[in-house]
């Protein structure tokens, strides 16, 4: 079920995409990457503005903090109320994440499946080429050389891995809000360490070309960040924020 609906079809985008852009397989890889990003973009949105609304209201929960610093139940009701009246849910960013997590484990998957290196990925690749279209079948093998690198291994001198632990931490710190809750706020900075390294020994370990995938995608996030409106300046705006902006 998982080819059938995830697999097969990125695996014969990306095929597609190969053919059109004159059997470039970086560019192959960055289409479908921004095809993919683009169909989950209301998700990362929403994502996305649910940690600048967070974020926004720290001021009120740092006062609720230092307020009820000995009440830790009294301090959980405010925040809640004070969540209510922004119309903010606590865990508002996290399904949009869940949910776009099976795309973007099959893009990656797709990626790597392509990329066959040897014989029997070669075979297991033409598994997954639709039968119906036979020009697809001969493009394979992709081209793998791009400039020093060799797209089904690792980067041998390392540039598309430092350049994915970079892109990720710039990622993931636009989208993790600064927390008032010491363990929280803890919490976040060791994944903002933990996560971008994770990544970056999947690029040493792994094929170049997923590290295409993992900086492109990274880029992405980056640039929808600074492109999504934020706080305040469109209808939805947290109330205090909106009365405070026209005082």
């Amino acid at each position: 079920m998982w080819d059938l609906l995830i697999l097969n079809p990125m695996v014969n985008a990306l095929l597609f995409f190969y053919r059109i852009l004159g059997h470039q397989t970086v560019l192959a890889i960055t289409a479908l990457t921004l095809v993919v990003r683009l169909a989950v973009l209301p998700l990362t949105l929403k994502q996305q503005q649910a940690a600048q609304r967070m974020q926004a209201l720290q001021p009120e929960l740092e006062k609720l903090q230092k307020k009820y610093a000995k009440d830790r139940e009294k301090l959980a009701q405010e925040q809640m109320k004070l969540y209510r009246e922004a119309g903010i849910n606590p865990l508002g960013g996290c399904l949009p994440l869940l949910i776009q997590l099976p795309l973007l484990y099959g893009l990656w998957q797709a990626i790597m499946r392509t990329l066959a290196v040897s014989p029997l990925e070669l075979v297991r690749l033409s598994q997954n080429v639709y039968s119906f279209i036979p020009s697809l079948t001969s493009l394979i093998p992709l081209q793998s050389r791009f400039l020093w690198l060799d797209l089904g291994q690792p980067d041998p001198y390392y540039v598309l891995p430092i350049l994915v632990v970079v892109t990720s931490w710039l990622s993931q710190k636009i989208l993790t809000p600064p927390s008032t809750d010491p363990r929280s706020a803890a919490m976040n900075q060791q994944m903002m360490i933990m996560m971008p390294l994770m990544f970056g020994f999947i690029s040493i370990s792994y094929s170049s070309g997923l590290s295409i995938y993992f900086i492109v995608s990274n880029l992405v996030t980056i640039l929808q960040y600074f492109l999504t409106p934020k706080p305040g300046t469109k209808p939805g705006a947290p109330k205090k924020e909106q009365d405070e902006r026209r005082k």
